[in-house]
């Protein structure tokens, strides 16, 4: 029992190692794969946060150019297209054309206000107009009662929450550019007189035209003229301000040109009434009263007028307080101005997640404050806004990825390879134990007969039994123990013939008559000489069935189970041993049954293992060495029949032997 015991305790530890050194490799590996798939997922959300910030920053770009795009001048609500670039900011002279800002009746969904801080600190809006500018845009139709309600309301929330000063910090971050400078207008203002002097010479050549009519002429080819004179100028600015942005110099150079300041006095658009038109000053008391059209308009610049310098700054995206600003600088004349939009944030925020719903469903935007610092360098580059991606809904990795397959498939193979390795050593160990049981019961089977043939021989031999009728006795013993040792040894030679697959039995078609006559005078001989009676029972249909059988194997078979009878039932007050032979279905079933105590129920488990009896089973027991009923299944089931324990029939063991039926 020390021996196997030893080599258990060897494969477990053997086992035990393997399984720890797997188990450390699993726990690698599954470790390995979820990093992977973590790096993989976070390198979606990573592609995902890139191509949002990409596509919010594209969203926003023509709302920063718009807004930075902007003139300076347009943050009043009216201005003087003559002075567009010079004196702008200056007071409003007699009889100026007006042009309307436009910023005035403009309604973007993303913006909720224009302001401007002039240099004493006042905040003003173009969408909020008062005195006569508010008189003209409503006559013009320009804006509305309820639209100028709304911006003023919005113009008083501003400035409960923005800080001229708080600005300017912000702000004073930049560094000014030197201010371009442009000659006075000589060429527009020549272009003006040359147009007026065609039109007079054209109401000397038809003198049947009023001086009424000519004068309309006047009026019509100067706004003409205007028109034609504003395109250009929005060409140039346009011009300056891509060259300044292709500098990168961060400010918008077109907003820096200086025009002369053309001392002319224009008379009121056609479409606008007279009355409407705001006046800054009285008028002189050599100029016409209002809205009437001067004698001889001076539409010639003044050299003399020196140019005004202008600068502006880029506009910034700025978080004051609670709201979000596009502000910049703009000195006119050496007065700072601060000009900016006032953004709706809320709709940007709630647009621009729209926008990227796809990528970032439970994405979240944040202000960012200035000096603030985002170390995961998610920050749109147009607003001082972080991004918080949130969860990303990616679809869900296999169970089964690659390594975890191959680290099953590993796992299957140690397994596997543990198991064989078990039932080998479980087969060799019982290998073990059964040959030393055989042999210990061979030696115990060997030794009775050997002993009394050596006792009795030398009986005989000395001559010590002189009467013959013990004489007879001894002879018959000895007879009867040389038949035993013959089916001893016929056993063991027949099972290891059939070990090594070289029982080449003959079967032949015998019917069940035939076969009972060839095996019914030796089973009835052994039953014999243990006192028991052979009792055999046949129907008529299994008599006439023909078997495929080998008749030697049969006989052996059921002479093995009548000696189990005999020996196991020995005690029994029955003394008859049945052998029934009945057919059921397409099998001839021959049964051995007997009286005696039966087969423990413990031990039905070991009944047709070979050599499972042991010296001390054998010494307690029958004698045997517990190869008969092994070697009777191994011959049944040769002949494609079988061999099994009947629990049909209480009170004693019950064995039954089926052949398979041809024709």
């Amino acid at each position: 029992m020390k021996r196997p015991l030893h080599i258990w305790l060897g494969f477990a530890i053997c086992l035990g190692v393997v399984l720890a050194a797997m188990g450390w490799i699993s726990n690698s590996v599954l470790r390995l794969d979820a990093a992977e798939s973590e790096n993989h997922r976070h390198a979606i959300l990573e592609e995902n946060v890139r191509l949002a910030l990409w596509r919010m920053d594209s969203a926003l770009a023509p709302l920063i150019a718009q807004e930075s795009a902007r003139t300076y001048f347009a943050y009043r609500p009216f201005y003087p297209a003559e002075r567009a670039y010079s004196r702008m900011f200056a007071e409003l002279d007699f009889g100026e054309v007006l042009m309307p800002s436009d910023l005035l009746n403009r309604a973007s969904p993303l913006v909720l206000l224009h302001f401007q801080f002039d240099p004493e600190g006042k905040l003003t809006s173009p969408q909020v107009p008062t005195g006569n500018e508010l008189d003209l845009a409503e006559g013009a139709k320009i804006t509305t009662w309820q639209e100028v309600a709304t911006s003023r309301e919005r113009l008083c929330e501003l400035q409960k929450q923005l800080d001229r000063k708080q600005l300017i910090v912000a702000l004073q971050n930049e560094t000014p550019l030197p201010a371009a400078t442009l000659p006075p207008t000589i060429q527009l203002a020549d272009t003006l007189q040359l147009g007026v002097q065609q039109l007079q010479q054209q109401v000397e050549l038809n003198p049947n035209e009023g001086q009424q009519g000519a004068q309309q002429n006047v009026q019509r080819q100067v706004a003409q003229t205007d028109n034609n004179d504003q395109f250009a100028r929005n060409s140039v600015e346009f011009n300056k301000r891509a060259q300044s942005t292709r500098l990168g110099n961060g400010y918008r150079g077109g907003n820096d040109l200086q025009y002369a300041n053309p001392q002319a006095a224009n008379p009121a658009a056609p479409n606008q009434p007279p009355g409407n038109q705001p006046m800054a000053n009285p008028p002189a008391p050599n100029q016409p009263a209002f809205g009437q059209t001067p004698a001889k308009p001076n539409l010639v610049q003044s050299k003399s007028t020196p140019p005004m310098e202008i600068r502006e700054g880029v506009a910034r995206p700025l978080w004051i307080g609670q709201a979000l600003v596009l502000a910049r600088r703009v000195s006119v004349g050496g007065k700072e101005y601060i000009q900016g939009c006032w953004l709706d944030w809320p709709a940007i925020r709630d647009w621009l997640a729209t926008d990227v719903i796809d990528l970032l469903p439970s994405a979240q935007l944040l202000p960012v404050a200035v000096g603030e610092f985002d170390p995961s360098a998610r920050r749109l580059a147009a607003l001082p806004v972080h991004l918080v991606p949130g969860e990303v809904l990616t679809e869900p990795a296999p169970y089964w990825t690659p390594m975890r397959l191959s680290l099953a498939v590993a796992w299957s193979c140690v397994l596997l390879a543990a198991a064989a390795v078990a039932v080998l050593l479980a087969g060799v160990v019982s290998l073990s134990e059964r040959r030393g049981a055989f042999v210990s019961a061979v030696t115990h089977e060997l030794r009775t007969p050997l002993t009394t043939f050596r006792m009795y021989t030398e009986m005989l031999a000395d001559g010590m039994v002189r009467d013959e009728t013990q004489r007879k006795q001894y002879l018959a013993t000895l007879q009867t123990e040389a038949g035993r040792l013959a089916h001893l040894v016929e056993n063991v030679l027949a099972y290891a013939r059939i070990e090594r697959g070289s029982l080449a039995g003959r079967r032949e078609r015998m019917t069940g008559e035939k076969l009972l006559s060839r095996v019914e005078p030796r089973l009835l001989e052994r039953a014999g000489q243990a006192d028991f009676k052979l009792v055999v029972e046949a129907t008529s249909d299994a008599l006439a069935a023909n078997a495929s059988c080998d008749a030697s194997a049969v006989e052996q078979i059921l002479f093995n189970l009548v000696d189990n009878a005999c020996k196991y039932a020995h005690s029994a007050t029955v003394r008859k041993i049945h052998l029934m032979v009945e057919r059921q279905g397409k099998a001839l079933a021959l049964r051995i049954r007997d009286h005696g105590p039966g087969i423990n129920v413990h031990e039905r488990w070991r009944l047709f293992r070979p050599f499972c009896k042991s010296a001390t089973d054998a010494a307690h027991t029958a004698p045997g060495v517990g190869l008969g009923l092994s070697l009777c299944r191994r011959l049944a089931r040769d002949m494609r029949g079988d061999l099994k324990l009947c629990d049909a029939h209480p009170g004693g063991a019950c064995f039954v032997l089926t052949l398979p039926i041809e024709g």
